[in-house]
C-alpha cells in the first residue's frame, strides 16, 4: 500500500469540519495555497520504519532528508520518539514555550 505524502495529508486534514470553529474553509484553503507557494519540497531518499504507527514514518523521513531541527506534532506516536536522531519532537505548546523563552 502506498502511503499518502505529507502535502496531501495536510490538505485532507485542513478540510476537516472540526477546524471550522477556528478558521473558515476559505481561510484554510488560502493558508494551504500560500504554504505550497513558499515551501521547499524535499526528495525523500531515506527509508525509516521506527514509528509504532508506520503511517507516520513519512514525517521522520522528511525530517531526516530535510535536515530538520524540530518536528512539531500532537501525535503521541511521534512524541514518544523524542528526540529522534537529534531532532526534537515537540507539541505545538512546547515549541512555542521554547521559542518564547
Amino acid at each position: 500500500m502506498q502511503s499518502v505524502n505529507t502535502n496531501t495529508e495536510l490538505d485532507v486534514v485542513l478540510r476537516r469540519s472540526k477546524f471550522d470553529k477556528y478558521l473558515s474553509e476559505s481561510e484554510r484553503f488560502d493558508f494551504f495555497a500560500s504554504l505550497n507557494n513558499e515551501s521547499l519540497f524535499i526528495e525523500i531518499t531515506t527509508t525509516i520504519r521506527e514509528c509504532r504507527d508506520h503511517k507516520d514514518d513519512k514525517f521522520l523521513e522528511l525530517a531526516i532528508d530535510g535536515r530538520a531541527d524540530f518536528i512539531i506534532s500532537s501525535d503521541d506516536d511521534l512524541l514518544v520518539l523524542h528526540p529522534f536522531r537529534d531532532i526534537q519532537i515537540l507539541t505545538p505548546r512546547a515549541f512555542l514555550d521554547l521559542e518564547l523563552s
